[in-house]
Formats: structure tokens, sequence, C-alpha cells
């Protein structure tokens, strides 16, 4: 396959025009949007081929209900705004799908008696996955919110009760209602953050 540059529409899009939303339209979702999302995702790189991270698309109301009480006060006015709430999590015991997903080398040998390493290999890896997510959300015209204000530890006990799964961050998908969009902050520019060696 032969890569070429996006035209700059696609490009803001993806990136510069794209904000993150904090309040959202009632327009439902196209049917068969989420299945779309991880055909994408799933093919971005992640270590050893690894895909730890899970997903938990909350869409109705029971199950958002359970979620509310482990929000931080901030965001629980854009988890009921949003027609779906994602749980980006990830799996600790990832390194068992590793003998199907990456056959050419014996990986699981490397995590299966490390935890420390497993865990800190699914958490980088998932984080990854979710900024897929977001991506893929604003190609397929959606608007994202990620939040990391929340209790990890009551998502888990009330969605992953069993231990095996662990909440990284959450992603409000829909379309944003933009008269609620804050005024863009300003970014830090190369010389800031990068360097040439």
């Amino acid at each position: 396959m032969t890569s070429f540059e996006l035209p700059k529409e696609s490009l803001d899009q993806l990136f510069i025009t794209a904000r993150t939303a904090h309040a959202f339209k009632a327009d439902p979702l196209p049917e068969g949007i989420f299945e779309q999302l991880i055909s994408l995702t799933q093919w971005a790189p992640t270590a050893f081929n690894s895909c730890p991270a899970r997903f938990v698309f909350i869409t109705s109301e029971k199950a958002r209900e359970k979620l509310i009480p482990a929000l931080s006060a901030g965001n629980v006015a854009q988890v009921r705004s949003a027609p779906v709430t994602v749980i980006v999590a990830y799996d600790t015991k990832f390194f068992d799908n590793l003998p199907e997903l990456f056959p050419a080398y014996d990986a699981k040998a490397l995590y299966d008696k490390n935890p420390t390493l497993a865990e800190q290999v699914a958490f980088r890896n998932s984080s990854l996955q979710g900024a897929y997510l977001i991506m893929a959300a604003r190609a397929l015209g959606l608007d994202a919110g990620p939040m990391s204000g929340f209790n990890a530890e009551a998502v888990n006990s009330t969605f992953f009760a069993d231990g095996r799964f662990k909440a990284n961050f959450l992603l409000n998908l829909g379309y944003a209602d933009h008269l609620a969009t804050h005024p863009r902050g300003p970014r830090l520019t190369f010389s800031q953050v990068s360097q040439i060696l």
C-alpha cells in the first residue's frame, strides 16, 4: 500500500479544528457505529500486537446511573448529555491472547510471571488504543470528550467485579453541542516540547 498525505480538510477534522466535546446534541448515533469504531481502532499498533484495551459502551440509562456515582462532579452533566460513554479499560491478562495475536515470538512468557511489567504494558497500550478510538470517532464524524475525572476503584468494582479488567479513562462520544464548547486554549510551541538531537 502506498501512503499519501491526507488533504487539509481531513487533518482539520482529525486534529486542528477538532474540539473536546463537553455537551452533546440528542441526535442518535448511526446503527453499527460501535463496530465501525473498533474495526478501525483494532488495526493501530500495540506492543507485540497485544491489544490489551477493552471497551464498554455505556448507552442505557441503567448503566449510566451506575456510572454516575464514580464521576467527579464536573463530569456528571457531560455524561448525562452524551449518547454513549465508553469505559476504556485494559485486560490485566492480555498476554493470554499473545500466542494467537503474535505467533512469531513467545511474548506471553515476558508477562505471565511479571505482573508489574504486564500492568505497565497493559496501561500504556490501552492508553494508545483509547487515543486511536478518539481518532476513529473523529474520522467517522463523531465528537469526543475524554475524561480522567472519576474514581477508578469505584468503576472497577461496579463494572469489573472479578478484577481482571481495570478502567483507564472514560470517553464521551456523540455529536457535540458547540454552543457549550469552551474557547480553544493555546498550545505549546515546537521548541517548548521538542528537541532534535
